[in-house]
């Protein structure tokens, strides 16, 4: 018979090395830029753009693998700035850009950050309460107290460790159109040529030059691939729109987002290519999500601008359609319900999306003008009114 002692576990067979293995899922919260997610834990990297964040399944972030299409219909280029915003993020959080059929001067023209110390004038004006002079310290001096408090009870070590935390850089940062971005050192934006004579070699040419990229950086790096105004013919020769080429290289993107950390996001002009087409069929369902940005014409705008002239929102400039989210596991992603309507609306320093209700009638305002219009009129309809209340009392 064999015996085992009671005080030795029976993990104490594993071997060290075993132990000392981290999960996949630790060496990936490492990388620059990614922090995980709220739900699953699952790595994911911030698009540039706050309220698109809070959109994507509850993740806070658009995950590693993923791809996201953004149709657009009409000549509008709101999804260029959700581009530019995804750009810039990405070469201040250290990831390697890869845009394809732009030129160089493209990455010049990426939004510089907000201002600070305008932001922060913004956000204390804001939060401040209206009391008495002599408490308006207290707050800020008990948060300084906790946090001497806090760092005095610490060990040493752990003391180091919140220094580090405090030193990392913001996981979403907000940007100014109106300024142009200073490129960190040693950033690293890649423009990838559209110059071929047929759709196989122009598609094959855009993916060795994307996976010689991914091949030869290091493996902690992070990748972030823009196809802007995909197939458009201000880019795309006329021979590109083949189904066949087109869908191939749909699956190697894939292919590539399942190897390597890279997250792409594409853009699609819905008046060249509706969505009712079996072509833009395919490519959403070989992409992870979808989002439609149709903008209001010019007479709406105009009514949506009165509508909020009384408050501080800024008016919608169109609707935003969420046809599919990256859903990574077999149970869904998200808590909420994402069927509503939502709208967008782009201004100097951010792009809001919150969701779409109509402005209120102007029927008080209509009824008041004819009032002082005809002042006889009116007169003789309040009385017209007290006599037909009066008959219907009397029985």
């Amino acid at each position: 018979m064999s015996f085992r002692k009671r005080n030795v576990g029976i993990s104490a067979n594993v071997k060290p090395a075993d132990k000392a293995a981290p999960p996949p899922t630790a060496l990936k919260s490492a990388l620059p830029g990614v922090r995980p997610s709220t739900l699953d834990g699952r790595p994911v990297t911030s698009t540039g753009t706050a309220a698109l964040d809070g959109l994507l399944a509850g993740h806070g972030g658009l995950a590693l693998g993923c791809s996201v299409l953004i149709g657009e219909a009409g000549t509008t280029d709101y999804a260029g700035a959700l581009l530019k915003f995804f750009a810039a993020e990405g070469l201040l959080q250290g990831h390697h850009v890869h845009v394809v059929g732009l030129p160089a001067q493209w990455g010049r023209g990426l939004p510089g950050l907000v201002d600070e110390r305008s932001k922060g004038k913004t956000v204390g004006g804001q939060d401040r309460m209206k009391i008495a002079w002599r408490y308006q310290g207290l707050g800020e001096l008990g948060s300084v107290a906790s946090q001497r408090e806090s760092v005095s009870t610490s060990k040493p070590g752990e003391g180091i460790v919140a220094a580090d935390t405090r030193q990392r850089p913001p996981f979403n940062h907000s940007f100014d159109l109106t300024k142009r971005l200073a490129h960190p050192a040693g950033a690293v934006i890649n423009f990838i040529p559209l110059s071929a004579s047929s759709p196989a070699a122009l598609f094959h040419s855009v993916l060795q030059n994307l996976q010689r990229f991914l091949t030869t950086s290091p493996p902690n790096t992070v990748h972030r691939l823009i196809v802007p105004s995909f197939l458009s013919p201000l880019l795309y020769p006329p021979f590109a729109s083949s189904p066949h080429h087109i869908l191939g290289f749909m699956h190697s993107l894939r292919s590539l987002l399942a190897t390597f950390n890279l997250t792409v996001l594409l853009t699609l002009p819905l008046s060249l290519y509706p969505r009712s087409s079996g072509l833009v069929r395919w490519m959403e369902l070989l992409s992870d999500g979808v989002l439609e940005l149709a903008p209001f014409p010019h007479t709406a705008v105009a009514v949506s601008t009165r509508a909020s002239s009384t408050t501080d929102d800024d008016p919608p400039q169109g609707l935003l359609r969420v046809h599919k989210l990256p859903i990574l596991h077999e149970l869904g992603s998200g808590t909420q319900s994402y069927d509503d309507d939502w709208s967008f609306s782009l201004s100097r320093r951010r792009l809001a999306i919150k969701p779409f209700n109509l402005p209120p009638l102007d029927d008080d305002l209509g009824g008041s003008q004819t009032a002082t219009a005809d002042p006889a009129a009116g007169g003789a309809a309040k009385a017209h009114s007290k006599q037909a209340a009066k008959s219907d009392l009397e029985f």
